[in-house]
């Protein structure tokens, strides 16, 4: 193997050894350089012993986009909050709930576990299973009356936009845009 394409691998590493390095601080609760020193040698040694394999992935990060799905997703945390607090109060363990089936429009393994992800993120709704023959998600609601099942349906599906729009292919988007690409 040449030289380059050894440089060309340990830089594609570099993010996750970042990352292991971060973790390591942040579980030992303390940042001083022998913690930074120690956990930068575990990282190295867990992503050369464990390498993780080559994907293949049609993700196209737009920044712009990316920013705005991250300040929805912020405000939805904090909006959905207020409403799991309300409907806590209100109605204890009487408050409703039900389970609705959204058909997604992408057929990508990693749009969908994003979509998925981002669905879960905030309290009072969670994709309980994904069907990935038919790119169904059943996500679970609470505080649904029965004539809010497409209102949970059509936040999933624009959630699902949003996501496509900031880290989807140019296919993706196209598709839940409804434009041609």
């Amino acid at each position: 193997m040449s030289e380059q394409a050894i440089g060309r691998r340990l830089l594609r590493r570099l993010p996750l050894v970042a990352w292991l390095t971060l973790v390591w601080v942040m579980l030992w609760g303390t940042f001083d350089l022998g913690t930074l020193f120690f956990g930068l040698v575990v990282a190295l040694l867990v992503s050369t012993v464990f390498p993780l394999p080559a994907i293949q992935t049609c993700i196209v990060v737009r920044p712009l986009r990316l920013l705005q799905l991250v300040a929805y997703l912020a405000w939805d945390l904090v909006s959905s909050t207020l409403r799991v607090s309300w409907q806590a109060v209100r109605y204890g363990p009487n408050a409703k709930s039900g389970i609705v089936a959204v058909t997604l429009r992408t057929d990508s393994d990693h749009l969908t576990a994003m979509v998925a992800n981002a669905v879960s993120l905030a309290p009072g709704k969670f994709v309980l299973q994904i069907d990935r023959a038919n790119r169904i998600c059943y996500v679970y609601a609470l505080g649904m009356r029965p004539d809010d099942v497409e209102s949970v349906r059509r936040d999933v599906l624009a959630l699902e936009r949003r996501v496509v729009q900031a880290v989807g292919s140019a296919n993706a988007v196209a598709l839940v845009t409804g434009r041609e690409g």
